[in-house]
């Protein structure tokens, strides 16, 4: 499964170069993924009311190329795979055809005591 979000590069984005500082790309594939999550139906409050929340076990990334001020990106996410209790996705950040920005992101669920619990039945094979 495919998800594509677009991203307008603000000025707030950007440092002195008038280059997206590098930790915005996180905030980018972040946005990027709670879009996908409430695109699937899953409502994060909900789940939070209840005691689980989705966490972020581990990122490796790689910056490729630059983004500048008010450049039209797109965060393409796609499944890389699932098991009952972890997701590893692939995002790339896109302007047009050329991809700035690649990362892994390994997600779990955890419960009210921190423990890993199984993620939301929509996401389990």
């Amino acid at each position: 499964m495919t998800h594509r979000f677009p991203v307008r590069v603000y000025y707030e984005d950007t440092d002195m170069g008038g280059i997206v500082y590098h930790a915005n790309f996180l905030k980018y594939i972040e946005r990027a993924r709670s879009a996908w999550v409430r695109d699937l139906g899953i409502d994060q409050n909900a789940m939070r009311a209840g005691g689980t929340v989705f966490v972020v076990r581990r990122v490796e990334a790689d910056y490729l190329a630059p983004a500048r001020f008010d450049d039209a990106l797109e965060v393409v996410t796609e499944t890389a795979s699932v098991s009952a209790a972890r997701l590893v996705m692939e995002q790339v950040v896109m302007r047009g055809a050329t991809a700035l920005f690649r990362a892994m992101v390994t997600v779990v669920c955890v419960g009210p005591n921190g423990a890993p619990v199984r993620l939301p039945s929509v996401l389990r094979p």
